[in-house]
């Protein structure tokens, strides 16, 4: 007889052959076993198949059907048990095989809906016919052929489709896990692909969350494997897509490899994460957040590569001669001593220092009072009231024309179609 590896779980439907149940359970060899079948064959296991299993498994059970030629009755007993079921055994995706060599048509259907979540491979053995090249073997003086199957190398397409749409919708923590789960139900052969589309996702979540070191790595790794997939085909679009992440790879790498105490494309990625949580995501709240953050580093990038000023430990020496006194009583830190200045007082030195950028913000200061006021008032400001995505775009705009940032250079998520 043919030898497996053993495996973690395996599901029999039984009617009324033991034998080819007993085959399937020595050559499979599982850990966990369970037997789908009619009340009236409880019986066959206990005489029939349990007294030939050569390594009984370390945990077993059966659910009973009331009516194995009745698809509703038979899903609804199912739906209700497998899953508790692999719940307590700890089945994890990927790890259950399903044996459908004796199943009626009804038992067969149900059986393989319901344990889709769970199921890498499907297995029967069926009758031979001429013409087979197949894993040929006898059971009780019969000839039959192993026939096996992953509903997953076919399922993973609509998969993958759910994924990239969460992708896109910047739900990029659930593409992953969606892209993970699939690459454990699928064959061998395209798992390295599904790894990858986890590691992009989880790349760009990690970026997401400005962890860019982490996300830096993750995208290297998988466009790499994404490359060498697309090299032996891999799904349509693939190639269009791989432009973007090394574009975005190579961005990440000159923010992480930075070694200047402020780096200035810190200010290209807080804008573009403003315009991806207000368009992409609808989240105003965050995207205010992380827009104020970028008008800040913008004056924090100037005071400190044009007049080495510190904003988070100035020396009120170095500012104009009109701020110094209000530096030295309203900015000392109590708690590190150092002065540190706030956003307008950051922009009002460069402006007392002749630099363009803080007179600019004056110039600008009519149109962002009230717009940096509703900041305030949000929830995520000092307020009660949520902001509205139309005080966001208004602010966008200006902080863009105030630093002469081109939208077009703010590093962009690629869109995935595959």
């Amino acid at each position: 007889m043919a030898q497996d590896q053993p495996i973690k779980a395996l599901v029999v439907a039984l009617v009324d052959d033991a034998a080819a149940a007993v085959y399937s359970i020595n050559r499979l060899k599982p850990e966990a076993l369970c037997f789908v079948l009619p009340e009236g064959s409880k019986a066959l296991v206990e005489s029939a198949v349990q007294p030939n299993i050569d390594q009984m498994p370390k945990r077993w059970d059966w659910i009973v059907l009331e009516d194995v030629t009745e698809f509703s009755s038979t899903f609804k007993t199912l739906a209700s048990s497998l899953p508790e079921l692999f719940r307590t055994w700890g089945i994890q995706p990927g790890e259950l095989v399903v044996d459908l060599s004796g199943a009626k048509p009804a038992m067969a259907g149900a059986l393989t809906l319901v344990a889709v979540p769970w199921t890498s491979r499907v297995v029967a053995l069926s009758p031979t016919q001429e013409g087979q090249e197949d894993d040929f073997v006898e059971v009780s003086g019969k000839s039959f052929v192993w026939q096996q199957s992953n509903p997953w190398d076919e399922q993973a397409a609509v998969a993958r489709r759910e994924g990239c749409e969460l992708f896109n919708r910047g739900l990029f923590h659930g593409a992953a896990k969606l892209f993970h789960d699939v690459e454990l139900r699928v064959s061998g052969g395209q798992k390295p692909l599904y790894r990858a589309f986890a590691d992009l996702a989880e790349g760009y979540d990690l970026w997401e969350r400005f962890h860019y070191r982490q996300a830096w790595e993750k995208l290297k790794t998988s466009a790499k494997a994404l490359e060498m997939a697309s090299l032996w085909g891999g799904p349509p679009g693939l190639k269009a897509v791989l432009s973007p992440i090394k574009a975005n790879a190579g961005f990440l790498e000159k923010l992480v490899l930075d070694p200047a105490e402020v780096k200035e494309s810190l200010v290209l990625d807080l804008l573009a994460s403003a315009g991806r949580r207000l368009h992409a995501r609808h989240d105003p709240e965050t995207a205010m957040a992380a827009l104020i953050r970028a008008l800040e580093v913008s004056a924090q990038v100037r005071l400190y590569k044009s007049h080495k000023i510190k904003s988070w430990d100035a020396q009120p020496a170095q500012l104009p001669a009109a701020l110094q006194e209000v530096c030295r009583t309203c900015y000392l830190d109590d708690i590190d001593g150092k002065y540190k200045l706030p956003l307008q007082a950051q922009f009002r030195a460069l402006a007392g220092l002749g630099d363009q950028l803080g007179q600019g913000f004056l110039r600008e200061w009519p149109k962002m009072k009230p717009l940096l006021d509703a900041a305030n008032h949000a929830v995520l400001g000092h307020g009660f009231e949520p902001i509205k995505s139309e005080r966001v775009q208004q602010l966008y705009e200006v902080v863009l024309r105030l630093t002469g940032i081109a939208e077009s250079s703010l590093p962009k998520f690629p869109v995935l179609s595959l």
